[in-house]
């Protein structure tokens, strides 16, 4: 075996380092992506929620208004107790139906 091949120039020595300089930051950079790509996942889970959170709170609104604009009616009479008491019932059912039906 000859002491050629023994010897490491520095060029050779340099390419060793920069191959396994270039291995580490394959290593960072694909636990970097999948850090981020599980922080997306979460945030589209916050989304979601948050979106369902908001689509149950305008169905709410929607129906308070609802029940409220129906309390008065056009002769100025008082509307019945029994009358509001269904209305509200309808209202909140509907606003049932549409929360249970909602994928969580």
């Amino acid at each position: 075996m000859s002491g050629k091949n023994l010897h490491v120039t520095p060029l050779e020595s340099r390419k060793q380092l920069l191959i396994a300089e270039s291995e580490l930051n394959r290593e960072q950079l694909i636990e970097e992506w999948q850090t981020m790509s599980l922080g997306v996942h979460a945030l589209g889970a916050r989304v979601k929620s948050i979106s369902s959170l908001a689509s149950a709170a305008a169905l709410l609104a929607a129906g308070v208004s609802v029940f409220r604009r129906g309390r008065a009616s056009p002769n100025g009479a008082k509307a019945s107790w029994l009358g509001m008491a269904l209305k509200g019932a309808k209202v909140a059912s509907a606003i049932w139906v549409a929360c249970r039906a909602r994928p969580r």
